[in-house]
């Protein structure tokens, strides 16, 4: 079993790296599938993130690709967001004992939500023009931003699923930054974001610790070669076949 999950994160932090797909879309149905209870998932895939996040943020924070300041705000929305979504499951566990098909069908859910999210992003990203939204300061759409990250942070905090994906297309196209900056802002959020949901997960008991390791010491490998092979792969292509593949997977677990 160790292998597997070992050989599991090779596989997984080699597509993140070579497409830049989110992981957890992959890395959570793939656990549920092989057998791992839906919350244990969600809650060490949270935890797993965290971690890789995190080396992802001091890159970028050594670059100068981060916007603080958007982090601050969406944050003011997400972490609350993700405080309920944890407070909501333990009640639901606790008042009707079905925490487990909740998370089941949210997660089938966002996936499928995912995976339109990331075919938009494929073929229709780059032809996103300026719009109000992008010219307004931050300060005038701070209402919105905190609402932004406080919907998708409960879907987080739910199903492990989004924190860079979800936020990432609302990044696209309600502010105005470039390539490097996106991304690196919407890493250091999801960091944050990953953390809080993975340690009040941690907190009910939902982490597999020796599960977390075994993915790391596959992933960190994994990601370093995927993002050596970026450069010449057909990523288009790629994104799109993943994207197909984590829509059937949300579909065959909301069936």
């Amino acid at each position: 079993m160790t292998l597997s999950i070992i050989l599991m994160g090779v596989l997984v932090g080699f597509l993140v790296g070579l497409t830049g797909v989110g992981g957890a879309s992959l890395l959570t149905p793939i656990l549920i599938l092989i057998g791992i209870h839906p919350s244990i998932a969600v809650g060490t895939d949270l935890l797993y993130n965290s971690i890789t996040k995190l080396f992802g943020t001091i890159q970028h924070w050594r670059q100068k690709t981060i916007d603080f300041k958007l982090v601050r705000v969406l944050a003011m929305g997400s972490i609350p967001g993700v405080i309920l979504a944890v407070i909501v499951l333990k009640m639901f566990n606790s008042f009707f004992n079905n925490q487990e098909d909740i998370i089941k069908h949210a997660l089938g859910y966002v996936l499928i939500l995912v995976a339109f999210a990331t075919l938009f992003k494929v073929f229709f990203g780059h032809k996103i023009k300026e719009n109000r939204w992008q010219l307004r300061s931050l300060q005038e759409k701070r209402g919105l931003t905190i609402t932004i990250g406080a919907v998708l942070g409960f879907v987080v905090g739910l199903t492990s699923i989004g924190s860079g994906s979800l936020y990432a297309i609302a990044m696209l196209y309600f502010f105005r930054m470039n390539p490097a900056q996106l991304v690196g802002t919407d890493i250091a959020h999801a960091f944050f974001l990953a953390s809080t949901a993975g340690i009040l997960h941690a907190s009910l008991g939902n982490v597999n610790y020796s599960l977390v390791l075994n993915l790391l010491i596959g992933s960190i490998p994994g990601v370093l070669i995927g993002s050596m092979l970026s450069t010449k792969a057909p990523t288009l292509v790629l994104r799109t076949i993943i994207a197909s593949l984590v829509l059937i997977s949300g579909i065959k677990l909301i069936g």
